[in-house]
């Protein structure tokens, strides 16, 4: 009689949320093929060493996930090789320099398409958001500013008609709302000022895309070299 494989144990965590990553693992290394079946309820809670109460929660997650589907009468079969939600958790549990390395290319494209493709319409609106941006307060309203910052760059996205670009960025800034508020404050990062922000509109303006992507990435510049000098003061045990 053939033995069930086994797969490597679970670590001790929520055993549903361990099942979890365990499926998605044999998903995402192509043991599981998108349209493939995955092994039945039974076979599955003998592979992994669980009740199949457990398997049977994992894979509802999945499923309303879009990961798997499950087919009555049939079986559950693998429908995306990746779990968007986890991709999105593991963008916002990365480090802050890659954070704001990841800005930084958004950030950049997001203005040359700005430049390339913004309407009339959309430079009054531009100048008001970043009239109302301001410089970044020497006390008092962080939160607010960030926000106000969040909505200029949002809005500089807008004017590159392209939805995916705008959403990608606008999860991506308000998910690590909380996280850049504590870099700002606690490790004194350098907030480029209104006059950086004026020439990226002004490039817009002008249709200027090799300009505007300039000064994307000069707005982001010095934050990342500011990451960098902690991190390596850090290294170094200073």
């Amino acid at each position: 009689m053939a033995t069930t494989p086994s797969l490597p144990q679970i670590p001790r965590r929520s055993l549903v949320d361990s099942t979890i990553d365990l499926i998605r693992t044999q998903i995402e290394g192509g043991h599981w093929k998108v349209g493939a079946r995955i092994p039945k309820e039974a076979e599955l809670a003998e592979m992994l060493q669980v009740g199949r109460n457990t398997v049977r929660e994992a894979v509802r997650v999945l499923s309303h996930a879009k990961v798997l589907e499950v087919r009555q009468g049939d079986g559950t079969y693998v429908r995306l090789n990746v779990d968007p939600a986890e991709i999105m958790r593991r963008v916002t549990h990365a480090s802050l320099r890659d954070h704001f390395e990841l800005r930084a290319l958004l950030e950049t494209e997001a203005a040359r398409r700005a430049a390339a493709r913004r309407s009339d319409d959309d430079l009054p609106r531009l100048e008001a958001l970043l009239e109302a941006r301001g410089e970044r307060p020497k006390d008092g309203d962080l939160a607010g500013f960030i926000e106000r910052d969040i909505a200029f760059h949002v809005a500089v996205a807008q004017c590159g008609d392209n939805a995916a670009l705008v959403e990608l960025y606008r999860y991506f800034a308000l998910s690590l709302h909380g996280s850049t508020i504590t870099a700002l404050a606690d490790l004194t990062l350098p907030e480029p000022d209104l006059a950086a922000h004026r020439r990226l509109v002004d490039a817009i303006r002008d249709r200027d895309e090799p300009g505007a992507a300039e000064a994307a990435r000069a707005i982001v510049g010095p934050i990342l070299d500011a990451l960098a000098s902690v991190e390596t003061l850090a290294a170094s045990g200073g």
